[in-house]
């Protein structure tokens, strides 16, 4: 079978999207109105996924539920959602007769249409790394609206990827966060420019290895035309960067909380500068930004700013476009949220640190801490993280199916720390009021409490959002 992305004709051709979800639904339907044939499967067959078939089959999809395991008949292509993993049994079905898989990503990458001003498809600056890609990318996005550009923050940020190549109104450029998952699906994707922020284990059950994690992240680096962007405290990005089959000319531009070497980004007495995308970079360099523009001015936060700022110098934005879109950027809902003050202790969401990286860098920022951490923990090992933050914990409030593994992390290395583990067997606000609570009991005036869980939440709570939501609502009750 010729790749259907290598031909205009899509008309009749067999193609299974595998999930229902944003990604999967954005898939099916563009592929039915170019005229293929598409059937959208999925393994569940809840009251939800009902409602979402039951549109597609309006639309003139077939969709089939319930069975996620078997190839449909005559399938050329599967289009799959990016959270299936590569051991599901439809991909070795589909790899016995000889089916490839994209991701949606790769299809979104393949029908990019030209630009009506540049006659060339809209530029994309990639994302990725274990923690700070949604912030980072959200960053450039307001720099390269401040320069002018239109653009939008697009791919695992939540607007489909697949949505903003196909919009109506065309776009000049594209932010694209990118996960691993998305990454190990999209083998044609060539960048114009890209950043890994950071490497640590995550997603190990996923992706069955630490080698095979990073390198299915530095598949963002693959094809950069300008700029391969790594953070210099991370000698794994650097790494990635070396190993990487670039377009000739491409540099190498590393980002430092420090003083900036040749071709870096970094910080200088409380400013933002540039040594890599100046005329003379052995002798100058320029201002960017302050410190103070990024908000909050947490260290990992300064770091994203200068991986956004790196990009986005790298596509040609002016200083003032960086400094500009920095001061009007702010974070989502939470992260390093602060929710409330009580009786003198600060309480703060940072509920999407859902791995050891995210909650080592909010840790990191807060002294003293009482720490609600757990949920799932995906394979990950958490020694590193509590022999790092041990001097700064007054205590910690376990949570979730995977508590005992920082149990026993928390006995190793802090066994002074007061550990409580204040539920059993409740969910959702019953089991958030509990957390609270104990957390409270835990604390001084002075201190912190940090809700930064370093683990998925699906075991307690629908998504890390409502377990945010969830702890502000429970932390301003009175009483």
């Amino acid at each position: 079978m010729t790749p259907p992305g290598d031909t205009p004709d899509w008309d009749g051709r067999a193609v299974a999207v595998a999930g229902l979800g944003i990604s999967g639904i954005s898939a099916a339907r563009v592929l039915h109105g170019l005229g293929a044939a598409v059937t959208a499967v999925d393994g569940g067959d809840s009251p939800a996924l009902r409602e979402r078939a039951a549109g597609l089959e309006a639309a003139g999809v077939t969709v089939r539920l319930g069975d996620a395991d078997t190839l449909p008949p005559g399938t050329e292509l599967i289009v799959t959602s990016p959270g299936w993993p590569p051991s599901s049994p439809l991909f070795a079905a589909a790899d016995a007769a000889g089916v490839p898989v994209w991701g949606d990503v790769e299809l979104a990458w393949r029908l990019r249409p030209p630009h009506p001003a540049t006659g060339e498809p809209a530029p994309w600056l990639a994302v990725t790394g274990t923690n700070g890609k949604t912030t980072t990318v959200q960053m450039l996005a307001s720099i390269l609206g401040a320069a002018g550009r239109r653009t939008a923050a697009v791919g695992n940020v939540g607007v489909p990827v697949l949505d903003a190549v196909l919009a109506e109104e065309p776009y000049d450029v594209l932010a694209v966060e990118l996960s691993s998952y998305q990454l190990h699906w999209a083998p044609s994707l060539r960048p114009h420019s890209a950043a890994v922020l950071n490497l640590a284990p995550d997603h190990l059950d996923w992706h069955g290895s630490m080698a095979a994690y990073a390198a299915d992240k530095g598949r963002a680096y693959q094809g950069n035309t300008v700029a391969c962007v790594y953070n210099t405290a991370d000698p794994a990005t650097e790494e990635l960067v070396r190993a990487a089959d670039v377009e000739e000319g491409c540099r190498a531009v590393g980002f430092t909380l420090g003083a900036p070497g040749l071709s870096e980004l970094g910080v200088v007495d409380g400013l933002l500068v540039d040594r890599a995308f100046v005329a003379d970079r052995q002798r100058s360099a320029a201002e960017l930004a302050s410190v103070q523009d990024v908000q909050p001015p947490a260290p990992h936060n300064i770091a994203n700013a200068l991986a956004a700022a790196a990009l986005a110098r790298a596509y040609g934005v002016e200083p003032r476009a960086v400094r500009d879109g920095l001061r009007a950027f702010r974070p989502d809902a939470h992260r390093i949220a602060e929710v409330a003050v009580v009786d003198g202790v600060t309480y703060i969401d940072d509920s999407k640190a859902t791995n050891t990286h995210a909650a080592a860098a909010s840790l990191a920022a807060y002294r003293p801490v009482v720490w609600i951490a757990g949920g799932l923990a995906k394979g990950a090992a958490f020694d590193e993280l509590v022999r790092t933050a041990a001097d700064r914990l007054r205590g910690a409030v376990l949570i979730g199916a995977d508590r005992a593994v920082i149990r026993e992390a928390l006995a190793r290395h802090a066994p002074d720390v007061p550990v409580i583990e204040p539920v059993s067997g409740q969910t959702g606000a019953e089991a958030m009021e509990l957390i609270v609570r104990a957390a409270a009991g835990l604390a001084r005036p002075g201190d912190t409490v940090l809700l930064a869980p370093a683990c998925a939440s699906m075991d307690m709570f629908t998504n890390y959002g409502e377990r945010g939501d969830l702890f502000a609502a429970a932390v301003r009750r009175p009483g």
